[in-house]
């Protein structure tokens, strides 16, 4: 299907196999102003996007050619910058852990308003501006590093790859180690201060980034932050209980 464009925007990518979700979400977006394509196979929409490049793709889970997971394993691969967000009527958390691993960046569930996707929609983005920068430039602890201007993260002098709002969480419990965070500030601060849809991606993306942590540190010696659960309230990013004096202090210790 031949794209549509709006008045002017961000370009983005549909993938709905529903005719009548697709021409809805379409016509909602070009009314606010966005660039819109509309695929209703994941194939046809990752060819689109090998010549028409796109900011954001909103992507169905369930769709004709090939699950949904898979295309944004593919597009995720090809397209390292392309903010994914899953719309998805599957309510089990293990198909929502499986879309984010294949590297979604969130999800919708289905059935949802126009008003709530715009408005995840907006919060994203303006996370992905260029200037969300914050005060440290560089966070050392144990054996992880964070380098805020280049959005990486080492474990010793190996880069641990994260995804867009995984980086933003860990940043924003980096500034303030063993000091706890509110789900609200967390919210506030990596999603949209105005934020008012439901909080279970921020537990989602939660228990992700700690097991992605667990794995890198599992040579790290006790020398990883370690992410702690703090019921009724938030998260707290713990400094590591063992540094060896004079030992490795992650990419402190080998400039490159």
């Amino acid at each position: 299907m031949p794209a549509t464009w709006g008045s002017s925007g961000i370009p983005v990518v549909i993938v709905e196999d529903d005719a009548s979700i697709g021409r809805h979400l379409q016509q909602a977006l070009e009314g606010h102003g966005y660039h819109s394509s509309w695929f209703r196979t994941g194939q046809g929409a990752l060819e689109h996007l090998r010549t028409h490049p796109s900011e954001v793709m909103l992507l169905d889970l369930g769709l004709p050619d090939s699950d949904g997971v898979d295309i944004a394993r593919q597009g995720r691969a090809e397209f390292p910058e392309l903010l994914i967000i899953m719309l998805t009527a599957r309510v089990d958390e293990i198909d929502v852990i499986a879309g984010l691993d294949a590297g979604a960046d969130d999800y919708i569930t289905k059935p949802f308003t126009v008003s709530v996707l715009l408005a995840r929609l907006r919060a994203h983005l303006r996370r992905h501006a260029p200037s969300d920068i914050g005060p440290l430039s560089c966070i050392a602890l144990g054996a992880l590093t964070l380098e805020r201007s280049s959005r990486r993260v080492f474990v010793d002098d190996q880069e641990l790859p994260l995804r867009t709002k995984e980086f933003d969480l860990l940043a924003a419990l980096a500034e303030h180690p063993d000091t706890a965070v509110s789900r609200a500030q967390l919210m506030a601060q990596v999603w949209d201060e105005n934020w008012y849809g439901s909080t279970k991606t921020l537990d989602v993306h939660i228990a992700h980034l700690r097991s992605v942590l667990v794995a890198a540190g599992a040579d790290a010696a006790g020398r990883m932050p370690t992410i702690t659960t703090l019921r009724g309230h938030g998260y707290r990013l713990d400094t590591p209980h063992h540094v060896e004096p004079g030992g490795p202090q992650g990419r402190h210790a080998h400039p490159r």
